[in-house]
């Protein structure tokens, strides 16, 4: 039955039949006696066939896409005409049709932003009209991203969206920033802890990152072959631990004010920006996460922005440069991603190789 599940699962993942199906055609082929003789090559999953391509399991068929339109379109016409506590009924009882009964991936995947986005207005309408996310230490912005991992972690532990999982995580490496910080402001004294010494912020934040990128690896490396739900909360994991890596790295040299000014000044230190980004390029060719590199991309582009505009050329120039080189860098990286990575993995130790995705 379990193998007989899986084919099942995959058929709907490759969208020749509903997903809403699966439930009802399972035990009527179970009831008639209907078996499944895996070959050795299949039963086992180390020895499964490996596609090279990181497809996202949300991504279905165009029913689960008409069906996302009508919530994104029925959600903004509700947040609009009624009063926002009225869109957490709604995202449940979307939740609980098209997850819960049907299990639509897509529709899965917006409800759980949908309700993201309500945590984020409704923490913000609780905190005040004076909010403004500044002070990363401050109490404020605690309780605004406190709510996060909480109302997420509940969705996930109703309905498994492997999004909603990832978010709390997220949303919880965040709170756990904050702590840090109220607590080392507690012990100095000063209550502007984070802004007065922006190189400590930096070297926490540095370590968030990495341990949030810890965690997506802890994912990845339960289900090499990208099979089980796991993949897709690596996915998710990893596309919030690239930019934080990119943007701790690029506040720690020559800050003044913190992180949001690091961002602010980009464009003035291609050079890091370049490098982290390579080195981003290097670490998901490892980990053959293409979502891990394509999160660095804007930050490539602000670089080569910064680069070409110290020259002589002029505003409408430089900037097409920009796209031009950004978009060859993707295109080189794309069409040549297997083959660069068989490169790399043939000068790992066979220990590592064994452990991730095969080349």
């Amino acid at each position: 039955m379990t193998e007989l599940k899986q084919i099942l699962d995959d058929a709907a993942r490759e969208g020749i039949m509903p997903t809403q199906t699966i439930d009802r055609l399972l035990p009527f082929l179970v009831a008639r006696g209907v078996k499944v003789d895996m070959p050795s090559a299949v039963a086992r999953p180390d020895a499964a066939p490996f596609s090279d391509t990181e497809t996202p399991s949300f991504v279905r068929g165009f029913h689960d896409v008409l069906i996302t339109i009508g919530i994104v379109v029925a959600l903004a016409g509700l947040w609009g005409v009624a009063s926002t506590y009225a869109v957490l009924p709604a995202i449940v009882v979307l939740a609980e049709i098209l997850v819960r009964r049907q299990r639509l991936a897509l529709p899965a995947v917006v409800l759980s932003l949908a309700l993201a986005a309500w945590t984020a207005v409704m923490s913000a309408s609780w905190v005040g009209s004076g909010f403004t996310g500044m002070n990363l230490g401050g109490s404020d912005t605690l309780q605004f991203t406190l709510a996060f991992p909480v109302v997420m972690g509940l969705f996930y532990l109703v309905y498994r969206v492997p999004l909603a999982l990832a978010l709390s995580m997220m949303g919880a490496a965040v709170v756990l920033l904050q702590l840090v910080l109220r607590a080392l402001a507690w012990l100095s004294g000063d209550p502007l802890f984070e802004l007065n010494h922006p190189a400590v912020l930096s070297i926490i934040a540095i370590v968030c990152a990495v341990g949030l990128f810890a965690l997506a690896m802890s994912f990845d490396l339960k289900d090499p072959m990208r099979r089980t739900v796991n993949s897709d909360v690596a996915f998710w994991l990893h596309l919030g631990a690239a930019p934080a890596l990119l943007y701790s790295v690029l506040s720690l040299p020559g800050l003044t004010g913190g992180t949001l000014s690091a961002l602010q000044t980009m464009s003035g230190r291609t050079p890091l920006v370049v490098a982290t980004v390579v080195a981003l390029m290097f670490i998901g060719l490892i980990i053959d996460r293409r979502a891990f590199v394509t999160s660095g991309l804007l930050s490539l582009g602000f670089a080569l922005y910064g680069i070409f505009r110290r020259g002589d050329a002029s505003i409408d120039t430089y900037v097409f440069i920009t796209l031009l080189t950004v978009g060859v860098i993707v295109l080189i990286i794309g069409t040549g991603w297997m083959p660069l990575r068989r490169f790399v993995m043939r000068r790992l130790p066979e220990g590592m190789q064994a452990r991730l995705p095969p080349a």
